[in-house]
């Protein structure tokens, strides 16, 4: 047999031994909360949207960064090097044009940026298969 990966939303509520969980078409089971917590994580609210829709917010996006580590390279660079919590590895960089004005937490702000607004893309990524699956109803401009 092929293998396969995807991802789904689906409604859960912590019982317990475990999760509840309910399947778009309805369908409910149980799930131990180690494999439940290891395949879903929460869909927080993003108070900033003017619609109830799924979105990603600023609170998952941080929760998603489990650590990062930061080094000066040569005089007047900062490589950041964030581990996000499926285990994925981001890393960034940020240089200034003169050695004298150096700032290792500015160059660490600036690659932290860099970063969240990767994992804004994936969050977003991850949630729009959640959504649509891997077949949702993108169409090519031309196809109209």
């Amino acid at each position: 047999m092929q293998k396969y990966i995807g991802t789904k939303m689906v409604e859960a509520e912590k019982t317990e031994n475990g999760y509840r969980v309910r399947y778009e078409d309805g369908y409910e089971s149980f799930s131990p909360a180690d494999v439940f917590e290891k395949a879903y994580m929460p869909l927080l609210a993003n108070g900033c949207l003017k619609t109830e829709k799924p979105s990603i917010s600023q609170r998952m996006v941080d929760d998603f960064i489990a650590f990062h580590e930061v080094k000066k390279l040569g005089r007047k660079t900062t490589i950041v090097r964030a581990v996000l919590r499926n285990g994925f590895e981001i890393v960034e960089s940020s240089s200034c044009v003169s050695a004298e004005n150096y700032d290792e937490m500015m160059g660490e702000a600036i690659c932290m940026g860099k970063v969240k607004d990767k994992v804004w893309m994936l969050l977003g990524f991850l949630l729009q298969t959640a959504v649509n699956g891997t077949r949702g109803a993108a169409t090519c401009p031309d196809d109209r």
